[in-house]
């Protein structure tokens, strides 16, 4: 089966007295699961897609379609936070199923790929929701039982370490998606149907990947041994107090944590950024993450994920403080990405690796949906909130807002401890 198949281990040695004994703590203990080799090569091709049309949909929307802040508010919050409604529903099936994880993710890498040619036809506000909601109907349905199948394969002290390297495979694919979606609005005259029509194909090569070469369609021996995980359980998950605390921390942070869409476009307007640079952007944020990734997932490991998981929102925090100066030197771009990639970095895998401490083994998916579900319903109100007050008071009053916010909510989830340190 693919969790005891995958699983990363080490062979204990034996002692003077015959007893066995675990291998020394500082060792580099085994290689990457194969599970999450390939599930990073997914994510790696799967992004590419993603990050095309991410990289040029708030130009396409803002430049080319004409919506205001606040549309393209609503829109970005539709596109990053509508999967909160569908991730518990992704996870319970994934958990219900069996242990079939592989396959709830492949329906929802599939429909996501659909969606991607439905926006050549679709040019007014209402078909672009529908669109979107559709195409994160499908991250919501994946992200669980991905992550899910990536914290099986690994030991508790490594899982870290796993997540880092599969957000940093991730993150290559982001890295690649604007320079892809650069180069083909560059040497086309309809740029943006060309993006869009390449993004299918690439994410279809996705879903080809995943159904060839990821382990899985059997079950786990928690889900043999056990009676089939009910919604009532994976909802009563909340009652164990590290979970829920995590939950809350996402959560919180979440409503101030303004979106990578609006991140750019405020970088754009503070630098002049002419429209045909606009998709390179992503690209400082994707290389931050993808050098950082694999070493704070390691950190996170040995120092404790959760002083590594506050300290990337310490990055955030610190970005836009940088884009609230007056300071306009070359260098602000760059410090900028680098300081939101380093975040990323520090958040995303961690956060998970951390959720899957306390989560039983039977009911994995739906546990880090709970911990998804939270965070992804934040964002989407804070997109929604941030779009409003930029419209309302202007964009750098809406970003002192949200970093005070952020502040707050930091201090708060500093109280409240949540994260330990992996077991020996």
């Amino acid at each position: 089966m693919y969790v005891a198949d995958s699983r990363a281990s080490t062979p204990a040695t034996a002692s003077v007295d015959g007893t066995a004994r675990p291998p020394r703590a500082g060792r580099y203990r085994s290689t990457i699961a194969p599970t999450v080799l390939a599930l990073g090569t997914v994510s790696l091709v799967t992004d590419v897609s993603s990050e095309m049309v991410t990289a040029v949909l708030p130009l396409y929307l803002v430049a080319g379609l004409g919506l205001s802040p606040l549309g393209f508010g609503l829109l970005d919050g539709v596109y990053n936070g509508f999967s909160a409604v569908v991730r518990l529903v992704g996870g319970h099936l994934a958990d219900r199923g069996g242990g079939r994880h592989k396959w709830v993710a492949g329906a929802g890498y599939a429909l996501s790929a659909l969606c991607k040619p439905l926006l050549l036809i679709a040019h007014t506000l209402t078909p672009i929701g529908l669109v979107l909601a559709a195409d994160r109907t499908g991250k919501g349905l994946r992200t669980a039982p991905r992550d899910a199948l990536i914290s099986l394969s690994s030991t508790p002290e490594t899982r870290g370490r796993a997540f880092g390297v599969h957000r940093a495979m991730d993150t290559a694919g982001a890295l690649l998606g604007p320079l892809a979606a650069f180069l083909i609005l560059r040497a086309t005259v309809d740029g943006y149907d060309a993006v869009f029509t390449v993004s299918f194909c690439v994410a279809v090569l996705g879903v080809l990947i995943l159904v060839l070469f990821v382990p899985g369609g059997g079950r786990t021996e928690a889900a043999t041994s056990a009676a089939r995980p009910t919604l009532r359980a994976a909802l009563g998950l909340l009652s164990h107090r590290d979970l829920r605390r995590i939950t809350v921390c996402a959560l919180l942070l979440g409503l101030a944590t303004v979106s990578d869409s609006f991140v750019y476009l405020l970088l754009q307007r503070r630098l002049g950024v002419p429209d045909r640079w606009f998709a390179l952007l992503p690209l400082g944020t994707a290389a931050a993450f993808l050098l950082l990734a694999v070493p704070l997932g390691r950190l996170a490991d040995r120092w404790g994920r959760w002083r590594v998981f506050l300290a990337g929102h310490g990055a955030l925090l610190l970005a836009y403080a940088l884009l609230l100066t007056s300071w306009h030197g070359p260098a602000l771009p760059y410090a900028v990405l680098a300081l939101h990639g380093t975040f990323y970095a520090a958040t995303d895998g961690v956060l998970m690796a951390a959720a899957s401490d306390s989560v039983p083994e039977a009911l994995r998916s739906s546990g880090l949906a709970l911990v998804q579900t939270g965070q992804a319903g934040a964002r989407f109100a804070c997109s929604l909130g941030f779009g409003a007050a930029w419209t309302l008071w202007g964009d750098r009053t809406a970003l002192s807002v949200s970093a005070v916010a952020l502040a707050v909510c930091a201090v708060y989830a500093l109280t409240l401890r949540p994260f330990r340190k992996a077991a020996a």
